[in-house]
C-alpha cells in the first residue's frame, strides 16, 4: 500500500478523535460552561448533524477542485474549526465550532474513500479504504481515552489544541506524500448529482448503512453502565473491556476490507453483519456473567466496524454504474448514513432503555442488524440482475435496476 494511504491515515485518527472525544468531555464542559448535560450533549448531535449536512453538499459542490487542494483545504478547515473549539469564549461559539468541524469530516471521509481508491488497484479497493478508517478505529483505541484523560485534567481545551496538533500533522504528511497529480473526473451537473438520490440502487446501499451500523450503535451507546449496572464491573475493568473491544474493532476494521477485495462487498456484508447479530445476541445472553461479558465484547469489536470497508466500497461501485459523474456526492452520502445510523441508533437505545431496560439493548440491536442482512441480500440480487441485464445488452430490466 503508497505511504499516501498512511498520510490519510493519520488524518483520520485526527477526525475520528475529535469526533467520539466529545463523549467523555461532555461532564466537564456542562461544569466549566455552567449548562445542562442535554445541553452539553448538544455537541455530539449538531456534530453529527453537521457532517450528515457537510458530506452531501459540500461534496457535490467541489467538485471542479482537484482531489489533493480539496483534501488539504478540508483539513485546514478542520485545524480551524477545532481551534475555534479550545478558543470558544462561551456555550454557543462552542456549538458553532463543532458544526463546523463536522463539516469539514463528512467531506474528508468522502474525499478520503474515493482518493484511496486511486492510489491502488481496483481489486485492493477496499483494503485501501480500510486503511483510511483503520485512523477512524485506532482513535477509538487510543485517541478517545487520551483526550478525555487530557480533557479532565488539564481543561477540555487542552483536549482541542491537541487535536490541532495530530491535525498539522496530517495536513503535512499528506501535502508531502499525497499526489498532486490524482484524476478528476469531469464535474457532474446537478441533474447528475440529483441521480446519487434518485437512484433506487444506491438508495438501498443507503439504508443498508444506517441500518446496519446503526443497529450496532443502539446496544454501545450503553456499553458503559451496562458492564457496571448490570454485569457489575468497576470502572478499571470497563475501560479495560472498551481498550480490548477498541482493539478488536481496528483488526475487524482491516479483515472487513480484506475480505470484502476477497470474496465481494455483498458476501462480504453477509458473513459480518451475521457475526455483528450473533454478537450482541450473545452479549445480552451473557451479560450476568463479568467473564462472558468481557469475552463476548472482544469478539463483538471484530464486526462492529468490519462493515465500513465493504460498505463503502460498494457504493463507490454503484455509483460507477448508475452515476459515474458523481460518485464523490454518492460517497458522501454513504458518510451521512453512517452518522444517520449513529444518530437513530443511540435515540432508540435510549427509548429501550425507558422502555424495556439495559438488558434489552443489545437484543433490539440484534434484531436490527439481522434486518440488515435481509436488506444486503435483496441488494445483492439486484445487483445480480443489473450485471445480467447489462451483459444482455439491456439498459433497463424495470424496477430497480
Amino acid at each position: 500500500m503508497p505511504l499516501a494511504l498512511w498520510a490519510l491515515t493519520i488524518s483520520a485518527f485526527a477526525v475520528g478523535t475529535t469526533e467520539f472525544v466529545i463523549v467523555g468531555l461532555i461532564p466537564t464542559i456542562a461544569a466549566d460552561l455552567g449548562v445542562s448535560l442535554p445541553s452539553a450533549g448538544l455537541l455530539v448531535s449538531l456534530y453529527a448533524l453537521g457532517v450528515t449536512i457537510g458530506a452531501p453538499v459540500l461534496t457535490a459542490l467541489t467538485g471542479k477542485m482537484p482531489r489533493k487542494t480539496l483534501l488539504l483545504s478540508l483539513l485546514v478547515l478542520f485545524t480551524i474549526g477545532n481551534l475555534f473549539a479550545a478558543l470558544a469564549p462561551g456555550y454557543y461559539a462552542l456549538i458553532a465550532a463543532r458544526f463546523i468541524t463536522g463539516l469539514a469530516h463528512g467531506v474528508f471521509f468522502a474525499i478520503a474513500s474515493t482518493i484511496a481508491t486511486r492510489l491502488v488497484r481496483p481489486e485492493k479497493a477496499s483494503s485501501a479504504i480500510a486503511i483510511v478508517f483503520l485512523g477512524l478505529t485506532v482513535a477509538l483505541v487510543t485517541g478517545v481515552p487520551l483526550g478525555t484523560w487530557i480533557g479532565q485534567t488539564f481543561g477540555w481545551q487542552s483536549t482541542f489544541l491537541g487535536v490541532v496538533a495530530l491535525a498539522l500533522i496530517g495536513l503535512a504528511s499528506s501535502a508531502l506524500l499525497v499526489p498532486s497529480d490524482l484524476a478528476l473526473d469531469e464535474p457532474a451537473t446537478l441533474r447528475q448529482q440529483a441521480q446519487v438520490l434518485t437512484a433506487p440502487r444506491l438508495l438501498l446501499v443507503y439504508l443498508i448503512t444506517a441500518v446496519g451500523y446503526g443497529g450496532n450503535f443502539i446496544a454501545f451507546t450503553y456499553l458503559t453502565p451496562m458492564l457496571t449496572d448490570v454485569t457489575g464491573l468497576g470502572a478499571g475493568a470497563v475501560s479495560l473491556v472498551i481498550l480490548l473491544y477498541g482493539m478488536s474493532v481496528a483488526v475487524g476494521n482491516i479483515v472487513g476490507g480484506k475480505l470484502s477485495d476477497r470474496i465481494g462487498p455483498v458476501a462480504a456484508l453477509t458473513i459480518i453483519f451475521a457475526g455483528l447479530a450473533l454478537s450482541l445476541l450473545l452479549l445480552g445472553l451473557g451479560l450476568a456473567s463479568a467473564l462472558a461479558a468481557v469475552a463476548v465484547s472482544l469478539f463483538w469489536g471484530g464486526f462492529a466496524f468490519g462493515n465500513v470497508p465493504p460498505l463503502q466500497s460498494y457504493v463507490v461501485e454503484i455509483a460507477r454504474d448508475v452515476a459515474p459523474k458523481a460518485v464523490d456526492v454518492a460517497s458522501g452520502l454513504n458518510i451521512g448514513a453512517f452518522n444517520l445510523g449513529i444518530a437513530i441508533g443511540a435515540w432508540v437505545g435510549g427509548l429501550v432503555v425507558e422502555e424495556l431496560g439495559l438488558r434489552a439493548t443489545p437484543f433490539v440491536g440484534a434484531a436490527i442488524v439481522a434486518f440488515g442482512i435481509i436488506l444486503t441480500r435483496c441488494s445483492g440480487a439486484i445487483e445480480d440482475r443489473a450485471h445480467r441485464c447489462r451483459n444482455n445488452g439491456v439498459d433497463v430490466c424495470g424496477g430497480f435496476v
